[in-house]
């Protein structure tokens, strides 16, 4: 099959990738761009280890087609944070125990990053339906959500202008 050179946006960056016409993105990332933290675990669609964010937006790398996303701008689980600074998500992660083998740990991050930056106050539940695709085979979903919303907290108040008055954060 002849090979076509895509132009990818990825994490502020442009990759020029040669695939297929049927390559995935989840390949194009990992193999033309060099970015493995996107994993590849059902291929399916099911699991939720893949996602990217699209335009800002949750989705699936193994279901998207690498010529579907020229001209779009693509975050993956490295555009997160920056340098050696963790995102606030990464980082409640780790302090919240949210991830145990950690596979699954990148799609969880990149969708919920995507849930926080359209909704920045989520409910429980909300969070919940927001990683309803994602699936984890290691640890249950409490600390999952719990990392979640203490990021939300974290974000919340860093972007609390200074004169404003503090809070408390809810999970300390």
């Amino acid at each position: 099959m002849a090979k076509t050179l895509v132009r990818l946006t990825v994490n502020g960056a442009t990759h020029e990738v040669a695939v297929e016409p049927r390559d995935t993105l989840a390949q194009a990332l990992r193999d033309g761009c060099g970015l493995t933290g996107t994993k590849v675990g059902c291929d399916l669609g099911t699991c939720g280890c893949c996602a990217v964010m699209l335009d800002g937006r949750a989705a699936l790398a193994c279901l998207t087609l690498a010529l579907e996303a020229e001209g779009r701008a693509i975050t993956t689980i490295e555009g997160l944070g920056g340098g050696t600074n963790l995102h606030p998500l990464q980082e409640a992660f780790a302090t919240c125990g949210g991830s145990q083998c950690g596979y699954c740990t990148p799609g969880f991050i990149v969708t919920s990053a995507a849930l926080l930056d359209h909704e920045p106050s989520p409910s429980r539940e909300r969070i919940k339906d927001a990683i309803s695709g994602n699936l984890c085979r290691c640890t249950g979903y409490i600390k999952i959500v719990d990392a979640i919303e203490r990021a939300a907290d974290r974000i919340r108040v860093a972007k609390t202008p200074a004169d404003a008055p503090s809070r408390e954060l809810q999970h300390n």
